[in-house]
């Protein structure tokens, strides 16, 4: 069999002949040589397997920033890579020419989960980020790349959309040291209508990361006008989050930009992140943030008890850090929560495509 299609496990037959995928709520049925709406997991022999094991759409170095998670190890810099297709099917998407894609050209570059762990080692990146489309569908090859980089030291974060069931949950979150999930609104009319999906799945997946993992845990909501910007809903997510995940978890608030099935909806004006910003502390939220706008008091991090500005951030660069070794405010002591080194990191805003050398 083809080394890129591997078996898998969250699966089980039905009682008419078809094969249930139990990764996440979709749970495709499926028959002999069907894929389900994710396109990597294949009804083959009887059984679902994975057929883009070991595949990339790319690799590129970034920013830790940008992921965007701005409490863990800052300024460090991370191997990110993607493969093809997402299981669920938002009309917004900005990742859509992988996330979406069909072809399996798309993944052009193939590389082993020793490979990759050996090049985040050689490019100095603290990090490895399974990022561009949601590594909830490829998550045997992420669990196996987070696997051969902590035998290296370098540590896995997972950018998703967190549409996935229990079981599969567990593990995948297991092995991962970092998550931004992207919890994408907080009606169920968003999540069926531009999503495909459903929320309940996502505050689920939230509840268990915060409570039940080690994972550094981050959200990030796209705000798209008229659709999940306002005030009441902003007003309600992020009463929730306090709640149920407590003060501490950050929350980025990005800026939409017309792309894929919503080309006809205009930009995020930055007041609009400022707002839903200042309705987040208004909750009791400690990190809130703003996302792709030029925003340097909504991008930094701020002193909960004193507020002191701890870390200074124009886009991706970081400017005045007052985080002391121990992870708290050198003015007051307040503990900062997050992963943190000695010192920031120096990468900057660079973004660096990389070709691996897949000979070795």
């Amino acid at each position: 069999m083809d080394e890129t299609v591997v078996d898998t496990t969250y699966w089980h037959r039905t009682e008419d002949g078809r094969v249930q995928c139990d990764v996440c709520p979709r749970h495709c049925r499926l028959r002999e040589g069907q894929r389900g709406l994710c396109y990597v997991r294949q009804c083959l022999d009887d059984q679902i397997r994975l057929v883009s094991y070991g595949r990339s759409s790319g690799f590129c170095v970034d920013p830790i920033e940008k992921k965007p998670l701005n409490h863990f190890y800052p300024g460090s810099s991370v191997l990110s890579f993607g493969t093809a297709g997402c299981n669920l099917a938002c009309k917004f998407c900005q990742n859509w020419d992988m996330s979406k894609s069909r072809e399996m050209d798309t993944l052009a570059d193939r590389a082993s989960p020793e490979r990759l762990a050996d090049a985040a080692v050689e490019l100095a990146c603290q990090s490895i980020a399974f990022t561009y489309n949601d590594p909830i569908i490829f998550l045997e090859y992420a669990m196996d790349v987070a696997a051969a980089c902590r035998e290296q030291g370098v540590k896995s974060v997972a950018v998703t959309a967190g549409y996935v069931d229990p079981e599969p949950r567990a593990a995948f979150f297991g092995a991962m040291d970092a998550a931004n999930v992207d919890l994408k609104a907080f009606t169920e009319r968003f999540y069926n209508k531009i999503c495909g999906g459903h929320l309940a799945p996502v505050l689920e997946t939230l509840e268990f990361i915060r409570h039940e993992t080690d994972t550094w845990l981050e959200l990030t909501t796209l705000l798209i006008p008229g659709e999940n910007d306002s005030d009441e809903e902003i007003d309600e997510m992020t009463g929730w989050v306090v709640e149920h995940l407590g003060p501490d978890v950050p929350m980025h608030f990005t800026a939409f930009h017309p792309d894929w099935k919503m080309r006809d909806v205009g930009p995020t004006p930055a007041a609009t992140l400022s707002r839903a910003r200042r309705i987040a502390m208004g909750n009791g939220v400690h990190f809130a943030y703003t996302g792709n706008v030029h925003d340097a008091e909504g991008g930094s991090t701020w002193c909960p008890s004193c507020g002191e500005l701890l870390i200074e951030r124009d886009w991706y660069r970081l400017g005045r850090w007052a985080v002391d070794g121990h992870g708290c405010c050198s003015r007051c002591g307040h503990a900062v929560p997050g992963r943190f080194g000695a010192a920031p990191g120096q990468f900057g805003a660079r973004r660096i495509p990389v070709r691996l050398d897949l000979s070795r």
